[in-house]
Formats: structure tokens, C-alpha cells, sequence
């Protein structure tokens, strides 16, 4: 969020920040299932689209490992880069094996 907009978008609501990602044509990924979720049923009923949602918690990966959320993220890519992501939304699983090719 520092870098996206120049850090515009810090301390923002979920709704600017879920608009703003549409209007960019990003994805927002995110761990909070909390509030976002509620809010895309909010939206849902209001015949509102979105740019994507990938949520991540520590039932998925653990916030202590980077690597595992590299890998599924890529995997991610890997797997939907060239569907629409409109109104798409995932929950990343853990175990995701990217092969590695050295230089």
C-alpha cells in the first residue's frame, strides 16, 4: 500500500481501495477476510464488480512464511494470468511447488 499510488491509499476504507484496485484493473490481495468479505457480498447484491480478491491468512500460509506466499502467488499467475479476473476471488492454498531454474 506505501508504494501503490504513492501510499494515497493508506488508512483508507476497504470500499475506496476496493475501487480504486477496479479502476487500475488490479487485484487486491489481502488478509483480511474480516471485513472484506462481508463487503464483496455488499457489492455482490449491489450488482458492483471488483478487480479480484486474493485473500491470505494464517490458515492458508503462516505470515512467517515469505516464500510460501511467493510460491502460491506465483502459482496463481501461473494458473489465471490470462482469465478475467473481474469479480474473481481466492484463497490461496499452501504447497504450491514452483520449479526453480538456475540462471
Amino acid at each position: 500500500m506505501r508504494e501503490w499510488r504513492s501510499g494515497f491509499f493508506l488508512g483508507a476504507s476497504d470500499e475506496a481501495i476496493l475501487q480504486a484496485a477496479f479502476d487500475d484493473s488490479s487485484t487486491l490481495i489481502t488478509l483480511d477476510k474480516r471485513t472484506i468479505i462481508p463487503l464483496l457480498k455488499s457489492w455482490g447484491e449491489q450488482e458492483m464488480s471488483h478487480g479480484g480478491v486474493i485473500f491470505v491468512d494464517g490458515e492458508t500460509i503462516s505470515g512467517s512464511d515469505f516464500g510460501g506466499l511467493v510460491r502460491a502467488l506465483l502459482q496463481t499467475w501461473d494458473q489465471y494470468h490470462s482469465e478475467n479476473w473481474t469479480n474473481r476471488v481466492v484463497f490461496l492454498k499452501p504447497g504450491f511447488e514452483v520449479p526453480f531454474t538456475p540462471p
